[in-house]
C-alpha cells in the first residue's frame, strides 16, 4: 500500500513540475523589477540622491527628508485625498455588487441573467488608458452650444441648467472617481458573491418558506448570513488597500486644476520623483506608504483569519 501512495506521489510531482516550470520567469521578473530595487529605494530615502553620483556616492542626509516631507503642504492634501477616495471605493465596491449579486440572483430567466452578468463584467478588461479616452468625452462640458453626452442627458431630463465639468471641478473629482470606478469593477466583484450564493443550502429557503417568510425576508435571514464570511472577507483584505486609491485611473483622468481634491500619495509620488526630479523626496513618500501599507495587510490578514477563518501562511 505504501508502495502505491509513494507511485502515485511521485507521479503527480512529475506533472507539476512543468506548471512550477511557467512560474520560474514571472518570479525572476519580479524579483528583478520589484524585489531588487527596494535596498536601494530605502537608501535614497536618507540622502541627497544625485543621479552623476549614484546611489553610494551621494550625501548621506538622514532624516532630512523625512522632516522636508512633513511640512510639505502637498503631502497632507495627498493624504487626505487617498484617505478619502479609497475608504469610499472600499464602501461602495462592497455594497454595489452585493446588492447587484442579490438582485441577479433572483432572476430567473438564464439567458437574461448571463447576458446582464457578462455586459456588466465587460469594462474590467479595459484598462484605464482606454477608459480614461471614453470618460474625458462622455464627461466632458464641450464647447458653446455643444456639450459632451452626459451633459446633454441631465440639461435635457432637466437635471442641470448648465454643462458641468466633472473631471475639471474640485466638487465633482471625487465622486466621478469613485463612481467610475465601481462601474468598471462592480461586475467582477459581484462574481464572487454570486459564487458564494451557490453555497447556501436550498433547504433553508425552503424551510423559511414554509415559515411564511417571503424574498425579502429570506433574503435578511438566510441569504446574507450565509454569504457573511464572504463579506466580512472581502471587508477585511480591503483594509490593505486603504493607502492605495488608484493610480492608474487617476493620473490617466485628473489635472492641476484639481490638484486639491484628486492628488494622491501615488500621484504626488510620480510628480516628485519624475516631474520635479527630487528623488529622495519621492523615495521617502514611497517608503512611507509602504511600511504603512505592509502593516496594513498584516492587520487585515489576522483579522480575515480572525473572523472569516482566511489564512495566507
Amino acid at each position: 500500500m505504501n508502495a502505491i501512495v509513494k507511485k502515485q506521489r511521485k507521479s503527480r510531482k512529475k506533472e507539476c513540475w512543468f506548471y512550477h516550470a511557467m512560474l520560474f520567469v514571472p518570479v525572476v521578473l519580479l524579483f528583478i523589477y520589484h524585489f531588487l530595487p527596494i535596498p536601494a529605494g530605502i537608501l535614497m530615502a536618507f540622502e541627497n540622491f544625485q543621479p552623476g553620483k549614484g546611489f553610494f556616492h551621494s550625501e548621506f542626509v538622514g532624516l532630512e527628508n523625512f522632516r522636508k516631507l512633513f511640512v510639505l503642504p502637498d503631502t497632507w492634501v495627498a493624504l487626505r485625498n487617498t484617505l478619502i477616495i479609497a475608504v469610499e471605493k472600499i464602501v461602495c465596491n462592497l455594497v454595489i455588487p452585493i446588492t447587484f449579486a442579490l438582485l441577479l440572483n433572483e432572476v430567473r430567466v438564464k439567458w437574461f441573467k448571463r447576458t446582464v452578468q457578462t455586459i456588466t463584467y465587460l469594462p474590467y478588461f479595459l484598462s484605464w488608458i482606454i477608459l480614461a479616452g471614453v470618460l474625458i468625452k462622455f464627461l466632458s462640458p464641450g464647447s458653446a452650444g455643444n456639450p459632451g453626452l452626459l451633459n446633454t442627458i441631465l440639461m435635457n431630463i432637466g437635471i442641470i441648467d448648465e454643462p458641468v465639468y466633472f473631471l475639471g471641478s474640485n466638487d465633482t473629482f471625487r465622486q466621478t472617481m469613485v463612481i467610475s470606478d465601481v462601474w468598471k469593477n462592480f461586475g467582477y466583484n459581484t462574481i464572487i458573491y454570486l459564487a458564494a450564493l451557490t453555497g447556501i443550502d436550498p433547504t433553508l429557503y425552503e424551510a423559511a418558506a414554509v415559515d411564511g417568510a417571503g424574498r425579502i425576508k429570506q433574503t435578511i435571514h438566510v441569504t446574507l448570513p450565509g454569504i457573511a464570511p464572504f463579506i466580512a472577507l472581502m471587508t477585511v483584505l480591503a483594509i490593505g488597500n486603504v493607502l492605495n486609491a488608484g493610480f492608474d485611473q487617476i493620473f490617466n483622468l485628473y489635472n492641476p486644476a484639481v490638484y486639491e481634491t484628486g492628488d494622491v500619495i501615488d500621484t504626488l509620488v510620480y510628480r516628485l520623483g519624475m516631474v520635479n526630479q527630487q528623488y529622495s523626496l519621492s523615495a521617502t513618500v514611497g517608503l512611507l506608504k509602504s511600511i504603512v501599507s505592509c502593516t496594513l495587510v498584516l492587520i487585515s490578514y489576522k483579522l480575515a483569519d480572525k473572523f472569516a477563518g482566511y489564512r495566507v501562511w
